[in-house]
C-alpha cells in the first residue's frame, strides 16, 4: 500500500503544482475557451489542463521505476506498461494541445485514439480473455481482441470528452471511477491472498492521483478547464487499467463466488453510466432531428440540471453522488458476503439522493433566493463540439 499512496501523492502534488504554470502557458498560446451559444460560461477561460495532468502521470511512474518491487510490476509478463502509458498518453496529448488550440476536427482526434490504442496492443495491453457467465475465460484471438481493445479505448475517451461539461465534472467522475478500480483490485487481492501489486492497480492509482491534484483548479469556479487535452489522457488511462483487469482474477480462487469476476466489466460501464447514457442520448437525438451526431445542442444531462434551479455547483456534486453510488455498490457486492445488505443501503442512499435532488431546487426558490447559477462561474465546456 506505501507504494501506492507514494504514487498516488505523487501525481497528485505534481499535477497540482503545473497547473498554475499550464494556465499561463496556455493564455500566452492563445489556448482560451471562447464563450459561445450553447455555452454556460461566459468569459474566455484558459484550457490545456491535460498538460499538467499529464506531467503528474509523467512524474508518478518515474517514481514508481524507481521502488524495485513496482519495477517489476511495470514490465512483468511481456507488458511494458510505463512505455504504453508514456508513448500513448504523449500522442493523446499532442492531438489535445492542437484541438485546444486551433480546433482539430473529429476525424484526426478518432484516428489518433485509435493510433493510442494501436500503441497499447503493440506493448501487450489488450484484452485476451472475456468472463463468461458460467465463470469461465473466453480466449479472444487476435481477430477479435485487437478491435474490441480498439473498441473500448475510444468508447471511453469519448464518453469522458462528452461529460466534460461543467467545472470540475469530468476530473471528479473520473477520480471516483479510478479510486473504485483501485479498491477493487487492491481489496480482492489482499482478501483472497494474492498479491497487491499489479499493472492493473497502479495505473487506477495514478490516474487518481491526477484528478485530485486537478480538480482544485477546476471546481466551480474554474481557474482552467483540462480542455481535450485532459480528457483523452484521463479517458485513455481509464480504459487502460479496465482493460489489464479484465480476466485478472479467476473464479476458482475468489471467496464471494462469480461476481468479483465480473465487476471488471461492469464496472465502468457503471460509473461512466452518466457520460455514455449522454453519450448514446446526444447521438440519437441528433440523428432523428437529421442532424450530424458531432452536431453541438445544449440538451446534455448536465444541461437539464441547471434547468431544473440547481447552481454548476450542486449539479456537478448529484453526478458525483450517483456515479459514487454505483461504484461503491458494485466494489461492496464483490468484498462482501451479505449482499442483500449492499444491496438494501445503496437503495436507500438513492432514494434519499432522489428527494434531496428534487427538493433542493424548490427550498431555494421559495426562500426566494438568487436564480440558479447566479454569481457562480461559468462551467466548463467541451472542445470538441457535443
Amino acid at each position: 500500500m506505501r507504494e501506492y499512496l507514494l504514487t498516488i501523492l505523487v501525481a497528485a502534488l505534481v499535477a497540482y503544482l503545473l497547473t498554475p504554470s499550464v494556465r499561463r502557458f496556455a493564455v500566452w498560446f492563445g489556448a482560451q475557451a471562447v464563450p459561445r451559444d450553447r455555452d454556460v460560461h461566459v468569459i474566455p477561460t484558459p484550457r490545456l489542463g491535460g498538460l499538467a495532468m499529464f506531467g503528474g502521470m509523467v512524474a508518478a511512474l518515474v517514481v514508481a521505476t524507481g521502488l524495485p518491487e513496482m519495477r517489476k510490476v511495470l514490465g512483468d509478463g511481456g507488458i511494458s506498461v510505463s512505455k504504453a502509458l508514456l508513448l500513448s498518453g504523449g500522442l493523446i496529448v499532442l492531438i489535445g494541445i492542437a484541438d485546444d488550440r486551433w480546433e482539430v476536427d473529429a476525424l484526426t482526434k478518432f484516428a489518433g485514439q485509435v493510433a493510442a490504442a494501436g500503441i497499447f496492443i503493440m506493448q501487450g495491453i489488450q484484452i485476451y480473455v472475456i468472463p463468461l457467465p458460467t465463470g469461465d475465460s473466453l480466449s479472444l484471438p487476435p481477430a477479435y481482441g485487437v478491435p474490441l481493445t480498439v473498441l473500448v479505448v475510444v468508447a471511453t475517451i469519448n464518453a469522458v470528452n462528452f461529460i466534460d461539461g461543467l467545472d470540475g465534472l469530468a476530473a471528479g467522475v473520473v477520480g471516483i471511477a479510478a479510486l473504485a478500480l483501485f479498491s477493487y483490485a487492491y481489496l480482492l487481492s489482499r482478501t483472497n491472498g494474492l498479491t497487491t501489486l499489479s499493472a492493473a492497480t497502479l495505473t487506477a492509482a495514478v490516474l487518481f492521483g491526477m484528478c485530485a491534484g486537478f480538480l482544485p483548479h477546476n471546481f466551480s469556479p474554474a481557474k482552467i478547464f483540462m480542455g481535450d487535452t485532459g480528457s483523452m489522457l484521463i479517458g485513455l488511462l481509464l480504459s487502460a487499467s479496465t482493460i489489464m483487469l479484465t480476466g485478472q482474477f479467476d473464479p476458482a480462487i475468489l471467496a464471494n463466488g462469480l461476481f468479483p469476476f465480473f465487476v471488471p466489466v461492469l464496472l465502468i460501464p457503471a460509473v461512466a453510466a452518466v457520460p455514455f447514457m449522454d453519450m448514446l442520448l446526444a447521438v440519437w437525438r441528433r440523428t432523428n432531428q437529421g442532424r450530424s451526431p458531432f452536431a453541438p445542442d445544449k440538451q446534455h444531462l448536465h444541461h437539464r440540471l441547471l434547468e431544473l434551479g440547481h447552481s454548476t455547483r450542486r449539479a456537478v456534486l448529484i453526478m458525483y453522488f450517483w456515479v459514487g453510488l454505483l461504484a461503491s455498490g458494485l466494489v461492496g457486492l464483490a468484498l462482501f458476503d451479505a449482499a442483500w445488505i449492499t444491496l438494501g443501503v445503496t437503495l436507500l442512499v438513492a432514494v434519499a439522493g432522489v428527494l434531496l435532488m428534487l427538493r433542493g431546487p424548490g427550498r431555494r426558490r421559495s426562500a426566494g433566493a438568487k436564480a440558479p447559477g447566479a454569481g457562480d462561474q461559468p462551467a466548463e465546456q467541451p472542445s470538441m463540439p457535443v
